[in-house]
């Protein structure tokens, strides 16, 4: 193996957007954006619901909680994007997605990377078929319950009946007849019994990872209470709770309904309110994930799949553009090791030992 060559070190340019930006200028851009999108989701409830025609005000907590979670979404979003590296993911995933070129070269490639990447997460299935099945049961069935619970709240769904009691239903989307169904037949027992489908989903994939976190001494070490087991029972909460609002009105006449339908209230609430500053924040993290990859699997396809060497051992690494992508959030972050992705892990651990044994460890008498 032969050692890297020596050279001048590089002069580090950080680029106008990044020189000048100071805390309280993120703080206030964030405040910014999650203020517009709270007021665009106020005017689409408004809108939507026919001027609150539709609404229905025994929802309006779970309204007002959307509320805040815009904001809380915007607000964090855009505070994340504006560090660098996150910036020139976001920036590098969009260039991607918008190129006619990169479409020409793989026009399945996108569609394909939302479907493995980010709807069934294959990545997972390689640390875990257990894990991967627990997360797919919680990502389905948040998905089918937010599809659910959102426009319903908003009054942009509503469910009429032309007796006042059924079974005859007509399902309306912002006050046009979408679909008429019979609460007595199949569709109209999964159309009344979506949330508690969705429940079912959640409970057990819920559930795996809270026993995990209880005994798998490696998720042990790094938890936090907060961060990693909240989230978690407060889904299993929402999630039981909803099925015993079911179970009372089936089997109990009512009984204990207002108390239940409260809790399950709060827990939603709080849910919904703690989604942007938790680790659910990952759930809107994740499509940028997506562009990044498209981008990285553009630029194999780009450059003929000809991916770099590592500067010292010569094992591969990535290709030209997403190592010349590693080197620039270095420069923007002024580390002084913009040639770093230019290495190996391996070798970046032997050359950070080599660095700890001659300017450190020889230092001491």
């Amino acid at each position: 193996m032969t050692e890297p060559p020596q050279g001048p070190a590089p002069v580090l340019q950080t680029p106008p957007d990044v020189r000048h930006q100071t805390p309280s200028d993120v703080r206030r851009r964030a405040t910014l954006a999650g203020t517009a999108v709270s007021v665009l989701l106020i005017v689409a409830i408004v809108l939507g619901s026919r001027l609150l025609r539709d609404f229905d005000s025994a929802l309006l907590p779970y309204a007002v909680a959307t509320v805040f979670l815009a904001f809380g979404v915007a607000y964090r979003y855009t505070v994340w994007i504006s560090a660098p590296g996150a910036r020139r993911l976001f920036k590098q995933g969009w260039r991607s997605f918008f190129s006619a070129a990169n479409f020409r070269r793989a026009p399945t490639a996108l569609p394909k990377m939302i479907a493995t990447y980010l709807g069934f997460q294959k990545f997972l299935g390689a640390r875990s078929h257990a894990r991967w099945a627990a997360h797919q049961l919680i990502f389905w069935g948040c998905i089918l319950a937010a599809l659910i619970t959102f426009p319903l709240t908003w009054g942009w769904f509503t469910f009429t009946s032309s007796t006042g009691s059924g079974p005859g239903y007509e399902m309306r989307i912002w006050g046009l007849k979408v679909l008429g169904f019979d609460s007595l037949n199949i569709v109209g027992w999964l159309m009344f019994h979506g949330l508690d489908i969705a429940a079912v989903l959640v409970i057990p994939g819920a559930s795996y990872f809270l026993w995990r976190r209880m005994k798998d001494r490696g998720a042990i070490t790094g938890q936090r209470f907060a961060y990693d087991l909240v989230p978690l029972i407060a889904l299993i909460v929402i999630s039981v709770t909803g099925l015993l609002l079911t179970f009372s009105s089936i089997f109990l006449h009512g009984g204990g309904y207002e108390f239940l339908a409260i809790l399950h209230m709060v827990s939603v609430v709080f849910t919904l309110i703690y989604i942007p500053f938790g680790k659910f924040f990952h759930i809107v993290q994740r499509p940028a994930a997506v562009g990044m990859q498209l981008f990285k699997y553009t630029s194999r396809r780009k450059d003929g799949d000809e991916v770099l060497a590592c500067r010292r051992c010569q094992e591969p690494i990535d290709t030209a553009p997403y190592v010349e992508n590693l080197q620039g959030t270095m420069r923007d972050l002024k580390l002084g090791f913009d040639e770093g992705p230019a290495y190996c892990p391996r070798c970046k651990r032997v050359m950070r030992g080599n660095a700890y044994l001659t300017q450190v460890k020889k230092g001491f008498k």
